[in-house]
């Protein structure tokens, strides 16, 4: 056994310190997470695999599980709830009969939209909290050292489609008025699974 760079001691107090604060944190987020979403009558995992199919454009079950960070059959029942609703299409590529790929609808994308809109219609504790280090840094935390953390459990492929996400708010979104308003076209419509599926559908 390699020889550790740390006691037993330090290792505990510091896997202790990230439980907990994670937890305390969590419970925050969750309920942030759920007032936001709660006139939409969605549940968050069927609004986080919304959140991933429509930025990573193209996904599979297993994708939106590994990105969702949840159990495969979570992710594909909650996709089929979403289905059911309009809201997801499944389907399979010619070149690629084995997975199951999910795709957003336009009536999916038209929720999101509102929804990111309406982002402000409801209290955010965390980002309350996190107010007075943007008052005296000029911005909000970064987390530098956790993603570098999150980097070394998850992989770059998760980083990347994390990142990927916010990127595509920057570019689709103008709050320059004071409010979230999407300009130009959908980004999901630049996808070829898109042109795909309608031509499947013809």
């Amino acid at each position: 056994m390699a020889e550790h760079k740390y006691s037993p001691k330090e290792a505990m107090i510091f896997s202790q310190r990230v439980a907990q604060m994670s937890k305390a944190l969590w419970k925050a987020v969750e309920k942030d997470w759920q007032q936001w979403i709660k006139p939409y009558d969605l549940n968050i995992n069927e609004h986080h695999i919304l959140w991933i199919s429509y930025h990573l454009q193209g996904a599979t079950i297993s994708d939106i599980a590994k990105f969702g960070v949840m159990h495969v059959s979570t992710a594909f029942n909650f996709s089929k709830k979403l289905e059911e609703r309009g809201y997801l299409q499944f389907y399979k590529k010619d070149d690629d009969r084995r997975n199951t790929y999910v795709a957003v609808t336009d009536e999916g994308e038209k929720l999101l939209l509102e929804m990111n809109e309406n982002y402000y219609d409801t209290k955010h504790g965390i980002l309350d909290g996190s107010l007075p280090i943007k008052d005296l840094y000029g911005k909000f935390p970064e987390f530098l050292e956790v993603m570098s953390v999150v980097r070394n459990i998850y992989g770059e492929d998760f980083m990347e489609i994390f990142e990927r996400g916010f990127t595509n708010i920057k570019e689709a979104y103008d709050d320059s008025s004071g409010e979230m308003v999407a300009v130009g076209h959908s980004k999901r419509y630049e996808n070829p699974t898109s042109a795909l599926i309608a031509a499947e559908e013809k």
